[in-house]
């Protein structure tokens, strides 16, 4: 199963790649592409596959729909008993399909998902952040993110059905797997470049993308606001019995007006974000209860 998104150049290179791994040895393949709004004739191409290949299938979306759409979408789509999602740019290299496959059929594992063990060529900031984020998650979550963690996966069709059957619409698949469970086999590869175009992950969107999954999977923000709440509410009444007890002792000067002030902004600064952090989580609320579907398909073979 194949999110897509502006991959006009890498859909056919990644079609002979696959068959170039050994994996449809004795084993009935199936390409599942999802056409998440690509405007650079990416459907084009998975449309000409799908008139000469009969394993080639596809869902076209109305309009770019987000990534977490794409892939509930090809999951709904695919019907095999053993399902993989990975990228079409082959940063996932499909060499590791067939022992992938090994895994889950002679070793009775659920899942077999990967990580990269080095993000070369990636900017150092953006890297610093990714490890900060992993680190984050694993401390303040339920569910145990593991750094590096890709969206490539093989999964057995036990696996899909408990994924699927999860209704919620602000959706982070990568805590989704680890929230599931299932006996899942790790395996590492160094990062690989893209075969062609340019990645659609900018900072801006990989950081609202973390703030979508520490929401998704922890309370901790919520449990922080409180914490430095009570915190707050001690300094305040420490100040207060400081203050009257300097006017008993030495009278009542009209100074400091600068630290008063600065503090007044500090704490009302203080409490302006942690309001806006209640209004992040009643949003995801607000979004949930409207129930709108995730997707619509425009077309699909």
């Amino acid at each position: 199963m194949v999110p897509c998104f502006n991959e006009a150049p890498c859909v056919e290179a990644f079609v002979r790649a696959v068959d170039a791994s050994g994996v449809g040895e004795g084993t009935r393949l199936e390409f599942v592409f999802v056409d998440d709004g690509s405007t650079d004739g990416t459907l084009g191409v998975v449309r000409r596959l799908a008139e000469g290949d009969g394993r080639v299938r596809y869902v076209a979306f109305s309009r770019n729909f987000g990534k977490e759409a794409a892939l509930l979408a090809g999951l709904r789509k695919a019907s095999g008993e053993a399902v993989v999602t990975m990228d079409a740019d082959l940063q996932d290299p499909p060499a590791l399909l067939p022992e992938m496959l090994r895994a889950i059929r002679e070793e009775g594992y659920d899942c077999v998902a990967t990580r990269r063990t080095s993000r070369a060529g990636e900017p150092p900031v953006r890297s610093w952040f990714a490890r900060r984020f992993y680190w984050l998650m694993r401390h303040c979550s339920d569910v145990a993110l593991v750094d590096g963690a890709r969206d490539y996966r093989m999964m057995t069709r036990q696996v899909v059905e408990a994924i699927l059957s999860l209704p919620e619409v602000n959706r982070f698949t990568k805590g989704i797997y680890q929230w599931v469970g299932f006996r899942t086999k790790w395996l590492a590869f160094p990062n690989v470049a893209r075969v062609a175009g340019e990645t659609k992950w900018s900072f801006r969107k990989l950081f609202l993308y973390s703030l979508e999954g520490i929401m998704a999977f922890s309370t901790a923000p919520l449990q922080l606001a409180s914490l430095l709440g009570v915190l707050c509410c001690a300094l305040a009444f420490a100040a207060l019995l400081f203050v009257v007890g300097r006017a008993l002792l030495f009278g009542d000067p009209v100074v400091g007006w600068p630290s008063l002030a600065c503090l007044v902004i500090f704490f009302g600064g203080l409490q302006l974000f942690f309001v806006g952090v209640l209004g992040a989580y009643l949003a995801k609320t607000y979004l949930e209860t409207k129930r709108r579907p995730l997707y619509f398909v425009k077309e699909e073979k």
